[in-house]
């Protein structure tokens, strides 16, 4: 009986193939000199053929990782492929491009290697639409998924519309200032200045001055007018930080300040009218110093129009992936890095950790993380010894899961919740197949209802 021959595809019909898909596709020799660049290539990088042939790949692609981190490279080194490696290019009009890169060595039909192939898709629309997910779980630079920081973000447009007085309290590190700088942003200030001001940082008569300015001759070396923050923020907006830590003496002029809007700059001899929107922040419980005289009860009532409580971050623990996303994207625009993202060790790692110095000790290990692996991405020897010290233990991987399956427990429970148990709305919600939640629901153990949102809707009708 006789074999059949083997149907070689003429070298044309390949070229066809290349040209017709939409991915970019391009190779390389071993001088990194580009050999092929198909149609969609041209299009993606907005570079015609002619001039990308012969270039080096670097100077075609301008890529964050051409540098350091090529994929293509460590194929030609390694002789394995990679996939889907995320990164971006420059197109020809200086604009980023983001990109989801696999590579590939380049053979002839004896296994000769004749350098490398790499393809690229374009993730701008999966980028953008990325980005609208996230705005969901996003204001001004704080990113929360808790229930209790949603709550927060529900209400932060009225908030911002309205001139009310705004307390804000938390523990040191929980993001004051951001959400204070978020009710600027929000509201009809946006355009006038943002002051802040930490108001146990100095004793009173420099804080009086600081505050409401001085005239010349006020004391000694006064020798000009000096403006206060209250008159530098006209118009805008001035947070007053850790006002707990005022004096007695000091809370008397501050609730002056606030009953009648005015204030009068040390040596001056007239009132001067304040337009500025108050914010203050604290991160004692101030009702708690009202209760034990060293808050004055009535200066509490004039500031405590609204209340906002910023949660600790080891009561939200759920944030930390995404919070930790944000600072690796950040730190990546700053210093042009291309970290790609934290292994599941390291992101147990920090899970595991309680946080005294809360979202503010997070950035800063992310940022130590940083110098240690300022590429690829990040492994847990990276992390500060305090928390590598936990690797030691002698339940160390049992702790590890337990410690992610917690957070994703909470993670898909909330989204349960937001979407009243509707699992395909949930599913969505959190970007996932609905069949990977099923499948989720089911290892991790979650009890729902035994109606979903659905069949209740349903019913309803």
């Amino acid at each position: 009986m006789k074999k059949d021959k083997l149907y070689q595809i003429p070298d044309h019909v390949t070229d066809v193939i290349l040209e017709s898909i939409s991915d970019g596709v391009f190779t390389v020799d071993h001088e990194w000199r580009i050999t092929s660049f198909n149609h969609a290539a041209e299009e993606i990088t907005g570079i015609p053929r002619d001039e990308a042939i012969g270039k080096h790949c670097r100077e075609v692609f301008r890529s964050n990782m051409c540098e350091t981190d090529c994929a293509l490279r460590r194929t030609m080194n390694e002789g394995k492929p990679f996939v889907d490696t995320s990164t971006y290019i420059v197109n020809s009009e200086k604009r980023r491009i983001p990109v989801a890169v696999s590579t590939s060595l380049l053979k002839d039909e004896n296994g000769i290697v004749l350098g490398g192939v790499e393809t690229f898709r374009d993730m701008s629309l999966v980028e953008e639409l990325r980005k609208k997910l996230d705005a969901r779980y996003q204001v001004g630079d704080m990113v929360s998924r808790s229930p209790s920081m949603h709550r927060i973000f529900t209400i932060l447009p009225q908030v911002a519309e309205s001139d009310s007085t705004v307390l804000i309290q938390g523990e040191t590190g929980t993001g004051k200032e951001l959400l204070s700088r978020a009710i600027h942003e929000l509201s009809p200030r946006r355009g006038k200045p943002f002051i802040t001001i930490n108001c146990g940082a100095f004793p009173d008569t420099l804080l009086e001055s600081e505050l409401f300015g001085y005239k010349a001759g006020a004391f000694t070396n006064a020798t000009k007018d000096k403006p206060g923050h209250f008159a530098v923020a006209e118009g805008g907006t001035i947070l007053l930080d850790e006002i707990g830590d005022l004096s007695a003496a000091f809370q008397v002029r501050l609730l002056r300040v606030l009953q009648d809007r005015t204030f009068q700059p040390l040596g001056g001899t007239k009132p001067v009218k304040a337009d500025v929107r108050v914010i203050v922040a604290s991160n004692k419980d101030l009702s708690k110093l009202v209760k034990s005289e060293t808050f004055r009860q009535d200066l509490f009532y004039r500031i405590n129009v609204v209340r906002l409580d910023l949660p600790p971050l080891r009561d939200r623990k759920e944030d930390i992936p995404m919070l930790v996303k944000h600072f690796i994207s950040r730190l990546n625009r700053l210093r042009g890095r291309s970290v790609t993202g934290i292994s599941q060790k390291g992101l147990a790692l920090l899970l595991s950790h309680d946080y005294p110095g809360n979202i503010r000790e997070l950035e800063n290990i992310v940022e130590h993380a940083f110098v240690l692996c300022p590429n690829g991405q990040i492994e847990s020897h990276c992390l500060p010894d305090n928390l590598r010290v936990l690797l030691r233990g002698p339940t160390t991987h049992a702790k590890i899961d337990a410690a992610l399956q917690s957070v994703e427990v909470q993670v898909i429970m909330d989204a349960l919740k937001r979407n009243k148990y509707n699992r395909l709305a949930t599913a969505r919600d959190l970007g996932i197949h609905k069949s990977t939640l099923f499948r989720k629901i089911k290892i991790l153990g979650i009890e729902l209802p035994k109606l979903d949102g659905r069949t209740q809707q349903k019913r309803a009708r």
